[in-house]
């Protein structure tokens, strides 16, 4: 299907009230940019993660988890390549004026500064918290969406819309959970700093430890659910827009006869990097402290029991074989970061970060104003 009328397709979607979803996996061809247009207004919901469709998870997991089945919608495809990844650095500066909140930042700080005290007192190791930013613009959602797909090629970028939660943009980073054929991937990431032409950085120690922590914490929590030994990679350093990450991929086997999907869902989510450590105590900090709704920022969402057709070795000289195929469903998650909702020309952007008791309240808050020109770049035309 060709670009524009991807894009009206959408556009006659949101404006009927009927929910879908569009989005860029960056595993998948380059450019090849999916959505599902549910055939009704009707709310369907999952608990057991066994359907088939595309899921939206809140951070509190107590709420209801939206999904798209699939039987319910029409799925269709169409080409938008990212832009060159290493075009003029003046044109990632485009975004709204600096968030110059001074009530704001002091609350942040006095909470950052509250988080340090518990964790030096033993309540817990971490924590991660976030706060919210309303910013003003004047593009609509489509025109938003379309910025995201350009500017990220290496994220996971969405646009999701239901009469439930109104619309939601995103461009992620972060993988919660890759499974297919009994073989899962997830991934560890900590640490943030900007990326100013090089990924050849040195990190301080804050982060190194943080970054251990949350591999560490990951680790534990699927020992339990794995056949045989989990793999690790050593930590190296990703980039995201215009930010670079501390990052480990952790890779395994599910326990076929002990283990379901939403128990592997549920022993990752939330994560460490975006929750803390122990997961309970720190969850139950958030919950009381940050004083708003993170609705759905820090939840998840993506492909679930997908089906996929692997074909066999294409070899010539065994033509027979290439009749055969076989079907296997996958999963694709991701943690939902970076994002925004969308409401009547105002954006709500939310950032976070983490804290440990060697965190220093004045640079958390500045490190969430850095966090929040990666996600405020594309507001702006």
């Amino acid at each position: 299907m060709n670009k524009e009328e991807f894009f009206k397709r959408l556009e006659t979607q949101i404006n009927n009230g009927r929910p879908l979803v569009a989005y860029r996996d960056p595993k998948l061809k380059s450019g090849l940019t999916r959505a599902l247009l549910q055939d009704s207004a009707e709310i369907y919901e999952t608990s057991d993660f066994s359907q088939s469709g595309f899921i939206f998870a809140p951070f509190d997991i107590a709420e209801k988890v939206l999904i798209i089945p699939l039987e319910k919608a029409e799925s269709i495809v169409t080409e938008f390549p990212s832009e060159n990844a290493n075009r003029d650095k003046e044109k990632d500066q485009e975004f709204p004026p600096a968030y110059t909140n001074a009530k704001a930042k002091i609350q942040h700080e006095e909470l950052v500064q509250k988080a340090i005290d518990a964790i030096r007192q033993g309540e817990f190791k971490k924590v991660v918290l976030s706060r919210k930013e309303d910013v003003q613009t004047a593009l609509e959602a489509l025109e938003i969406f379309k910025n995201l797909l350009k500017k990220y090629e290496t994220a996971f970028v969405y646009l999701w819309f239901h009469p439930q939660t109104g619309i939601w943009l995103g461009a992620t980073p972060e993988v919660l959970l890759r499974v297919e054929r009994g073989k899962f991937r997830t991934m560890a990431l900590a640490g943030t700093q900007s990326f100013q032409g090089t990924i050849n950085v040195n990190w301080e120690d804050k982060e190194i430890e943080e970054q251990q922590i949350v591999t560490q914490a990951i680790l534990e929590n699927l020992k339990d659910k794995v056949a045989g030994t989990i793999h690790r990679s050593e930590p190296y350093t990703s980039k995201a827009g215009n930010l670079l990450h501390l990052q480990t991929d952790i890779t395994g086997m599910l326990e076929p006869k002990s283990s379901t999907l939403k128990e592997l869902i549920l022993a990752l989510h939330p994560t460490p990097a975006v929750c803390g450590l122990p997961k309970e105590k720190s969850r139950k900090f958030i919950l009381k402290n940050e004083a708003y709704n993170r609705e759905f920022y820090s939840g998840f969402l993506g492909e679930l029991n997908m089906k996929k057709e692997i074909k066999r070795n294409g070899n010539r000289k065994n033509q027979e074989n290439q009749a055969y195929a076989s079907i296997v469903k996958h999963t694709s998650l991701f943690v939902n970061l970076r994002c925004m909702k969308l409401d009547a020309g105002k954006a709500r952007l939310f950032i976070g970060g983490g804290i440990t008791k060697d965190s220093d309240p004045p640079k958390e808050w500045q490190e969430t104003v850095n966090k929040s020109y990666t996600i405020k770049s594309v507001l702006v035309k």
